[in-house]
């Protein structure tokens, strides 16, 4: 009998860049006793920095997870980078939270990044507290955050005390007791407004609603993601960690595993050790992994837990733990260990994909080969890092989410893999869109058909966001399953690339021819590939097959677009416009405060155009203006210059080298099923 597990709490610290995240995380170490000296991120000395690149520049890159426990309860607590640039980390460490702690400066507010990751908290129901952090800083405010968080958060938040001396170094947290009239009234009407009983009681006689009452049902609500208590202090001076605290013992649902159960986790983190073997962050739901297990991705040989600030070696990881898991080759970020968690889509994604990329080339042609492992193993790290090879041009593409992780990933290469890379000019990463029907087919051994299968396909639009979907309009069983399998697999593969050479992410392809020739013999009993269909056929007819239907139907590039929030003087609205029209920005909306004294312009812009726009405001607004923007759409692109991109060596648009290109691959030693191309006619 397994010795019963404690409570467990996986905590995720979230934040706009500078809010103080990492320094709080610092602070709940020191409280909880973990370290004996509080490092700060401008000495480079935190623990959960650990990167030599993220000490250096100040900022979180890739998630850390350090425990600690509070009264019993252990607490993962994942510290994520804040910076926009690195939300994929924020990305896959959704999956694994039972809570967060989402950190707001007292003295700038919300920003853009507080905004999506809130919303994004909301959305997937996960249970969130609020810290107001700097209260000792000039500048800071209590009314005007909380009002400020209200506008454009989530009005279902409630303060949890009050902070006198606020802004100076004095300030205070005194939380709100039984005896504060003001705040029960407050959380009642808040909590009503979620509980048609406590609705009830409280029109019947607010007054009737006792303290201890209100109090459950806030940790209730918080539990289920309908409300936000709110926290203020300072990650510098320890003010009102301590109630933050109680409160994430108190408010969040810390939960004990069934390590019993059917073993359930995720992979949320992939690194590599110093002998370059995978290491894999598992959150297990249900049950245990133990050494020696074999998984699908191979036979564990090394588990650690964490425990009080450290990764400590065991035999196993359990129900509600975080473990580091080695052995494991074949591991991939969002892999399931055992049995999917009921109810959880996988591979489901939260925030927008990347929307720029560039081509990265080695200052040394010898490094070629060296460049495309090195970028392979840091897509196996961040599997938002997609990789395009274009074996023409020698050339290999990697999407971003910004300039910044372009200078980490430049720095990342020199420093852990000795490689001095340069980037061209960053491009945006536009979609295509089907917008109708078409439909194509090619017969076996008709011109001018050179490969032994008939394929058939009929191309249609889908929804935004409802993906590719394949769909057999023939009879299972009127050929071999992998032949099926090789044509799926080879739509899926084709779309990366439309007409114009962009992505097509949402459509549906049904087959709708099929056939194939068995496998033929001669006399002697020696297989005749010339006379019989090959996996390698359906991959190689396939692609020509889907083009032509795409052309049938048509595409339509689209290009991302950011919701963007100006605030600028009301003074320097008639220089601003004109800049916005420039830069192809369209706002929708344009509201003036009480005074008269600043505009708000709220509409999209390009995503191309968002960073010329940070350029100009500063000049346009004598610094005073303030700008927030986030992906929000893809739009049709208009006039008569449509993006198109360089299209890779696979590329089967244009038939005749298309041909060319598959018999060079498959003749002299090329791959093994693959039918040949020229022989038979």
């Amino acid at each position: 009998m397994q010795s019963p597990l404690p409570h467990t709490l996986n905590l995720g610290i979230l934040a706009h860049v500078d809010a103080g995240k990492t320094s709080l995380t610092e602070r709940l170490l020191h409280a909880a006793g973990v370290i004996d000296e509080i490092g700060r991120v401008d000495d480079g000395n935190t623990q959960t920095d650990s990167l030599a690149l993220e000490r250096r520049r100040g900022i979180t890159i890739k998630s850390a997870v350090v425990s600690f426990r509070i009264d019993g309860t252990a607490v993962n607590l994942i510290d994520t980078p804040g910076h926009p640039d690195f939300i994929a980390e924020v990305e896959r460490v959704l999956s694994v939270l039972d809570g967060a702690v989402l950190v707001v400066s007292a003295v700038e507010g919300v920003q853009a990044q507080t905004r999506v990751l809130l919303r994004t908290l909301r959305r997937l129901r996960i249970p969130t507290l609020v810290f107001v952090n700097k209260t000792d800083r000039r500048g800071a405010r209590y009314e005007g955050v909380l009002r400020h968080i209200a506008e454009r958060l989530t009005p279902d938040v409630v303060p949890m005390g009050s902070v006198p001396g606020i802004g100076t170094r004095g300030a205070r947290f005194v939380p709100f007791a039984e005896g504060d009239e003001g705040f029960g009234a407050r959380l009642s009407e808040l909590l009503a407004e979620h509980d048609d009983a406590l609705l009830a009681a409280y029109v019947d006689d607010p007054a009737s609603l006792p303290y201890d009452r209100l109090r459950a049902e806030l940790a209730r609500q918080t539990r289920r993601a309908l409300v936000h208590p709110v926290f203020f202090g300072s990650a510098v001076t320890g003010v009102g960690v301590p109630e933050l605290m109680r409160g994430i013992r108190v408010l969040l649902p810390a939960r004990r595993g069934d390590a019993d159960a059917p073993a359930s986790g995720s992979v949320f983190k992939v690194e590599r050790g110093a002998a370059g073997e995978k290491i894999a962050y598992v959150r297990m739901f249900s049950g245990t992994v133990r050494v020696r297990d074999r998984l699908r991705e191979g036979k564990v040989t090394g588990v650690s837990v964490f425990e009080q600030g450290a990764d400590v070696p065991r035999d196993e990881v359990r129900a509600g733990q975080i473990g580091k898991v080695r052995g494991l080759g074949d591991v991939r970020i969002g892999d399931v260990i055992g049995v999917p968690r009921e109810g959880v889509p996988a591979g489901a994604r939260h925030f927008a994909p990347p929307t720029l990329e560039t081509v990265v080339s080695p200052l040394r042609a010898a490094d070629r080969g060296a460049l495309h492992l090195a970028l392979g193993q840091l897509a196996e790290q961040d599997p938002l890092i997609d990789l395009r090879q274009d074996d023409v041009r020698q050339e290999v593409s990697v999407s971003l989410y910004g300039e910044v992780q372009k200078e980490v990933i430049q720095a990342t290469l020199a420093e852990e893999y000795g490689l001095d890379v340069t980037f061209r000019e960053t491009t945006t990463i536009c979609v295509e869109r089907v917008v109708g029907t078409g439909a194509a087919h090619e017969v076996i051994d008709t011109d001018p058909n050179p490969f032994l299968a008939t394929v058939g396909l009929r191309v249609e639009p889908a929804p935004v966001g409802a993906g590719v979907e394949f769909r057999l309009g023939v009879e299972l069983g009127s050929m071999p399953y992998a032949f099926f399998r090789a044509v799926e697999e080879t739509v899926r593969e084709t779309l990366h690339q439309g007409l114009h050479g962009w992505r097509i992410p949402d459509c549906t392809v049904t087959m709708t021819h099929a056939g194939y020739w068995p496998r033929q013999s001669h006399a002697h009993g020696t297989f005749d590939k010339s006379m019989s269909s090959t996996a390698g056929d359906f991959r190689h007819l396939t692609p020509l097959v889907l083009m032509d239907a795409l052309r049938a139907a048509g595409t339509e590039v689209h290009e991302p677009m950011h919701r963007f929030r100006l605030d600028v003087p009301a003074d320097t609205v008639g220089a601003v416009l004109p800049a916005l029209a420039r830069l192809r920005a369209v706002p929708h909306t344009q509201t003036t405060d009480g005074a008269g004294a600043s505009y708000r312009l709220e509409g999209d812009i390009p995503a191309q155009r968002v960073h010329a726009l940070e350029q100009l405001l500063p000049g346009l607004t004598r610094g005073e203006g303030e700008l927030e923007s986030a992906f929000d759409h893809y739009r049709p692109v208009r006039g008569s210059t449509v993006p198109t991109r360089e299209r890779t060596d696979h590329d089967p648009l244009h038939r005749k080298d298309y041909l060319l290109r598959v018999v060079r691959r498959t003749s002299g030693g090329g791959r093994e099923d693959a039918a040949p191309v020229t022989a038979r006619r």
